[in-house]
This record gives structure tokens, sequence and C-alpha cells, in this order.
């Protein structure tokens, strides 16, 4: 009988995946050397050759073509089997100054509502076949319909959006059903315990009074009954122009996307061109300039209702305080966005580490330090012609006073001392948001449609992410200082009795005799 010592035996697993063992010494099948004399750094001869992947020669800028009647084209390539196209409109609230506020409000519901050519129920149908869905938002500046949907289904993808956009019919049934989707919205803003909406229109209110980005996004509750019709199909002549619309395209072939904007938004014309009875007699398109005011909105609002309900929350006042910011095509902008993320914040809890910005200044000086502080976190509204830097931050009504000194510590610190690792964190922070967020075909859809209409060119994330490695500490205290000699615009929802005055919030936020107020010494109240 042979008998094998342990050692002797050494597993081998063939081609067949089924381990054999082999001694010491003894060749494997195919004639294969032993094992003891196979070389780890040569290919092994009886094994296929591996095929690595390449790197795609296909080149990632963005392609712009303007056609006959003004409309631009853009598409970038990306590898996949879905794509996203839609259009981008130089449209939303800011242009409203001569109509009843909230008609984008109301454009929103009736989107992808039946058109000239295709119902409702034929356009929800054509999206179930091509695996794909869409989607309407507007803005205060921009106006946007989008769908992705499998590559090959483009072309029917862009017949329904050019039907949507240039030929809808607005019937008075679907007008009646928008009323009362806006009316629950306005409801469902006051019942809800988030109070962020609400609020970002009042601090946009109080920055620009009465004017362009100051103007309500969400319908006022007098003017639902006022939009009708005619007024809708007037904004819409004026406003859904050739030339102030992007038709973008993320993994879809150029020509093909020219192709077909030619054919649907070219060669068949609008709606209202076709029956000038549709529209009503409005103005022209609004070309203000937006005036940054600054000022106070408050609103005393009994909150304590709002803590019913399976997340049961305390009684809170909010706070939002805001300087006059860049527009995005601003020299400074970078640098804007690289100070809002150093100041960062978020909720009184976030699970999770420093990924989260958990070493941010409003995690750090404010949240980890005041027992009282539900939530604070910084904003940078960016528009073509200004901006808003903002932090929202809410506590119990009885640390209101607290909360407002706080805040304007914080924002008198920005344009005060920093370390370089601060700094950096926060630089790479951004990078790596600027990243991950366009790995998504819609967020690339959108920025590219975006870029286009502002400026006619998308610029590529590198050149961003440059912009961003070069962004010096100098650099956030000039933007910071400019920042604070703007005057403060500040809103304020619920129980508002310790609220401090927005003379004195402007006085905490002025350099005293040159020199920014010390933190230690720094006190609101005179």
């Amino acid at each position: 009988m042979l008998k094998l010592s342990c050692r002797s035996l050494v597993p081998r697993r063939c081609v067949t995946g089924v381990v054999r063992f082999f001694t010491v010494g003894e060749t494997g099948t195919g004639g294969a050397p032993p094992i003891t004399k196979v070389s780890l750094s040569k290919p092994v001869s009886w094994l296929p050759q591996p095929v690595y992947a390449t790197a795609s020669t296909t080149p990632s800028a963005t392609k712009v073509t303007t056609l006959e009647n003004g409309l631009r084209v853009a598409s970038e390539p990306k590898f996949g089997n879905f794509c996203t196209v839609g259009v981008v409109v130089d449209s939303g609230s800011r242009y409203e100054v001569a109509y009843p506020s909230g008609i984008s409000h109301f454009l929103e519901k009736l989107s992808f509502g039946s058109t000239k050519n295709l119902s409702r129920e034929q356009i929800m149908t054509t999206f179930e076949k091509l695996g794909g869905i869409c989607d309407c938002q507007s803005s205060r500046d921009t106006f946007i319909y989008a769908a992705s949907v499998e590559s090959k289904g483009m072309i029917d993808a862009l017949e329904v959006l050019s039907e949507v956009i240039l030929r809808p019919q607005l019937l008075q049934e679907e007008i009646t059903d928008a009323r009362m989707a806006v009316t629950f919205d306005l409801e469902d803003l006051q019942l809800r315990p988030e109070k962020d909406t609400l609020l970002m229109e009042m601090i946009h209110a109080a920055a620009f009074r009465d004017n362009t980005l100051g103007l309500p996004k969400i319908c006022p509750p007098e003017n639902v009954m006022k939009i009708d019709r005619p007024t809708l199909f007037s904004y819409l002549k004026h406003h859904h122009t050739p030339s102030r619309l992007v038709l973008a395209g993320v993994g879809v072939d150029h020509d093909a996307l020219v192709e077909c904007a030619q054919k649907y938004f070219v060669e068949r014309p609008a709606i209202w061109e076709e029956d000038t009875s549709l529209v009503g007699g409005r103005n022209d398109v609004d070309h203000s300039v937006s005036q940054y005011t600054g000022g106070i909105i408050r609103e005393e609002a009994d909150l304590s209702d709002v803590s019913l309900g399976p997340n049961p929350l305390p009684e809170l006042a909010h706070l939002v305080i805001g300087l006059e910011s860049v527009s995005h095509q601003h020299d400074d902008f970078v640098t804007s966005c690289v100070l809002n993320m150093m100041m960062g914040g978020g909720g009184s809890f976030s699970a999770g580490g420093p990924g989260k910005g958990m070493y941010t200044r409003l995690y750090t000086n404010v949240l980890n330090r005041y027992h009282w502080m539900h939530n604070a976190t910084a904003y940078n509204h960016a528009y073509c012609d200004s901006g808003l830097f903002c932090i929202h931050a809410s506590a119990h009504p009885s640390h209101l006073g607290e909360l407002t000194q706080v805040l304007t510590r914080e924002f008198a610190a920005m344009a005060g001392q920093m370390s370089r690792e601060e700094l950096e964190r926060a630089k790479i922070q951004l990078q790596s948001m600027l990243l991950m967020n366009l790995e998504s075909r819609p967020v690339v859809f959108e920025d590219i449609g975006r870029q286009v209409l502002a400026t006619g060119k998308r610029l590529q994330p590198q050149h961003f992410m440059e912009l961003i490695k070069k962004v010096s500490a100098d650099d956030i205290v000039r933007v910071a200082g400019q920042m604070l000699r703007s005057k403060p615009a500040v809103a304020a929802l619920g129980t508002l009795s310790r609220l401090t005055t927005l003379p004195d919030i402007e006085g905490a936020l002025l350099h005293r005799n040159g020199q920014l107020p010390s933190r230690k010494k720094f006190t609101l109240f005179r």
C-alpha cells in the first residue's frame, strides 16, 4: 500500500473546475511542468490569454448645434442602453412680473397632459412601452421637461416632448384639476413639519423684494382662481420660443438628435402659432436684472401642533439669514461654493462619519456645542445675475435670541482665519460631490442644458476641478468680506417673540473699526 504524507499532496484545479491532487514533482495534464517549476512572472502557457478592457476613444466633449429658428441642440455620448433627453427653457417665476404669480406652479401640474395630437393616456402608454419615465420641474429661472428611456426609443420620446412643450391643449377640465392640485400643495406646505420650502420662498422674497428672484415660485392662494387658459397660453407663447429652448441629450447620437429636433421642433409649428385666438393680451418677456434689497419677512405661526404624528418633533422656530452672493457666471462663483462646503451643516442627528460633512463649521461650532440647536445648514443659491448665501437654523422659540447670535457670529467668522486642513477638506468634498453627481444621466442632462442655456457651451467637469484646486484662503476671506458688506435678508417663521430686530442683526455683521469682532467677546445685544 502506497503511503503519501500530507506535504506530498498538492491541490491543483483542472480546466473543468475539479480539484485534483498531484504529488510534488508530478507533471500536470497537457505536459505542464512540475508545480515547483512554474514561474509566477510569466503567462501560463496552457491557459487562455486574458482580454483586458481598453479606455474608450469616443470624445466626451459636448456638441452644440444651433438650428435656423434659434433652437440649440446639445448632446454628449455615454455608454449604456438608456438615454436622457429633454428641454431646458429660459422660464420660471422670475419672469412673472406682468402675470399673476404662480403660472410656473400651474404649468408643472399641467405638464404631460393632452396635446393637439396625443391624449394623456397615449403619452403615458408610450413611456411605458419605452421602459422610461418623464418629469417636469420649474425653478425661479428655468423650466425643465425630461424623459429617460431606452436608447432605441429616443425618437418616440422626443416626439412626445415636442407635443407636450409646443402643442398642449390645456383643456378646462385639466386646468380645474391643476387648481385642485395647487390648492392641495398650499395646504400641505402649511401642515407638514418640514418648512424648508416655505422658508426658501420667504428668504428670496426678503432678499429681492418685489422683483425677479423675489417673486413667489409657489402660487399665492389669491391667484389660484385668477390663472386661466388665455393667461397660460400667453405666457407659453412669449417664453417657450425656440431661442429660449435648449434640447439636450445624454447617451444619444448628436446627428440623430439634430434630425429629430428639426422634424419635431422646427417643421411642426406651436399650437399658439396656428390658433392665435388662444392667446390673451399680455406683455412680452421681462428682461429686468435682479435687484438685491435685503430686509426681513416674519410670519407668526403656532408650530406646536406639527409635532403630532408617528415622528414627533419639538416645537421649533425657524430662522434664515442671507447675504448677497454672486451669479453662476461670476469669477468668484467657485469660491462661494467652496465656502458653502466649508460651512456645511445639517440636522442635530446624522448617522455616519466625516464623509457626511461632520467636520464642517456648522457641525463643529454650532450643532456639537449647543444641545438646543435642532438644525443649521448653509445654502448657496446662484442665478444668472445674482446669488444668495444663507444659513437656515431652527430651535425652540425660547432660544431664538441665542440662535440669532450664534448665526451672526458664524457669518462674521467666515472672513476670519481658517486652517489649511479645513480648506483642503472643503475643496476635496466639493470635488467629490461634483463627480459623484455627474455619474447620473439626468444630472449630466441638466448640467448640459443649464450651461448651454446660459453661455451657449458646456464646460467639462475637469475645468471646475481645476478651479476648485486654485481656491485659496485669501479668496475665501475676500468673498466672505464682500458678502458681509451687503444688507442681510432675514426670514423667520414660528413663535417670534424673542426674535432680534433687523438693525441689530445688521449691526452685528458689520466690521467694527476695520476688525471683525472677536468670537469670545462677540455679543449681539447692546
